[in-house]
């Protein structure tokens, strides 16, 4: 469902957001006869027009009107981002258009008793043996060896490299004093193989095949030569399970290998339990979802998919990486990298859209004890007072539709 609605804003407030839009760009305005920044607002708008304000006003104004818009008890509740259109504007007013799509309506389907199949939790011996090789490598030294010693599996060569195709350096191929970790595969295959039995001192050409699935165009399926010098060979020395050990790792109640042992356990079990939880979740809503009737507008499938976008961008920023960057290293567009997003953007709506339904279905609320006994709760839990917790989170209201959510989610795994 969709509506439409124009509103204008006009006079005092109009000229407000003029005002606004001057005072925005003051710092920056510059005329003959003034300094920076100095521009009284009528000569400005004398010398560059009215309209050269119109574009941040505008803004202002949409952010106006459509606060006005929403606090009708007649607009309908929208479910994405509203298409904007200025149907007029003058020194006077500015008259704007917006159209809104409803939540689409939804017939929901068998919710209850789905059977589905819950996975049963267990940890392996292997999965608790590959936990402590990783505890390990966390505490593992690395010590120099004699100027003798040559490059055997497991040692860390420093090396210098450069690549060669047909004579000529590459782009990425180079490197100087690289600690390369025989056998973990950093490098493309043969390369790493190339250096064992090379002492300190050594120099060598490997020659190597990049992979036909190389993500350069350039390189996959070339051969190239690597212009390798060796600078030191060091070994990999691992912690002894000793109580030293132990008190340097510094965990209650853990005091032996056996300890260890079965604090990995608990804490896998519970990572697994949680793992279980969230996959049997998905599978009910999917076919809560399977078994309902609802239509997703594509305004509501373009917001979401601009929401993971962004949430992809900031998970790279974390790695210190930019969207821009990625794109460019998958040789992918940006209307491309969305088009892959729409199926997981649908299918996030669909589970909302099925959760919102089950809460008007069931008539769940969230009593005011129960928000408060909420906040107190994951307040703890985060290590943080309840005030602080409520500072950071921004809004109580939320959190609160998250304690919906849980709750139809209970009635939908039961």
């Amino acid at each position: 469902m969709k509506e439409s609605y124009t509103l204008k804003l006009e006079g005092k407030e109009w000229k407000e957001c003029l005002k606004e839009a001057y005072n925005k760009k003051k710092k920056e305005i510059k005329l003959d006869g003034f300094r920076k920044g100095q521009v009284p607002y009528d000569i400005y708008v004398k010398k560059a027009g009215i309209e050269s304000l119109y574009m941040d006003a505008i803004d202002m104004a949409v952010d106006t009107l459509y606060a006005k818009l929403l606090s009708d008890p007649k607009t309908i509740t929208p479910a994405a981002t509203p298409a904007i259109d200025i149907k007029n504007i003058t020194d006077k007013e500015v008259e704007i258009e917006f159209t809104l799509v409803g939540t689409p309506e939804v017939k929901l389907g068998k919710y209850k008793k789905l059977g589905v199949k819950k996975e049963k939790v267990e940890v392996t011996d292997e999965e608790i043996e590959h936990e402590i090789e990783h505890l390990k490598e966390q505490f593992v030294e690395v010590k120099t060896l004699d100027d003798k010693a040559k490059i055997k599996e497991g040692n860390v060569a420093v090396i210098d490299f450069e690549g060669f195709l047909n004579g000529t350096p590459f782009q990425g191929g180079k490197g100087e004093g690289y600690s390369l970790e025989i056998g973990s595969h950093t490098f493309i295959p043969g390369f790493e193989e190339a250096l064992v039995g090379l002492k300190k001192g050594d120099k060598k050409d490997v020659k190597v095949t990049f992979p036909e699935n190389y993500h350069s165009e350039e390189l996959k399926g070339q051969p190239v030569i690597f212009k390798v010098t060796v600078h030191e060979v060091k070994e990999r020395v691992f912690p002894e399970f000793n109580k030293d050990f132990f008190e340097d790792l510094n965990v209650g109640g853990v005091e032996s290998l056996e300890d260890l042992k079965r604090y990995i356990k608990e804490n896998k079990e519970a990572e697994k339990e949680k793992q279980i939880e969230d996959e049997y979740l998905f599978k009910c809503l999917d076919k809560v979802v399977e078994a309902s009737k609802f239509e997703i507008p594509a305004e509501m499938t373009e917001d979401e998919v601009n929401r993971l976008v962004r949430e992809f961008s900031e998970k790279l920023q974390y790695q210190g990486l930019r969207l821009e960057d990625y794109l460019k290293y998958c040789n992918t567009s940006m209307d491309d990298f969305k088009a892959t997003l729409k199926d997981e953007a649908n299918k996030r709506i669909g589970y909302r859209l099925m959760m919102d339904a089950i809460v008007q279905k069931e008539g769940l609320e969230v009593t005011d004890e129960e928000l408060e006994k909420g906040l107190t709760e994951t307040a703890e839990q985060y290590g943080m007072s309840k005030e602080d917790f409520e500072k950071e989170i921004g809004s109580k209201e939320l959190f609160k539709y998250d304690l919906l959510m849980r709750k139809a989610m209970k009635v939908v795994t039961e």
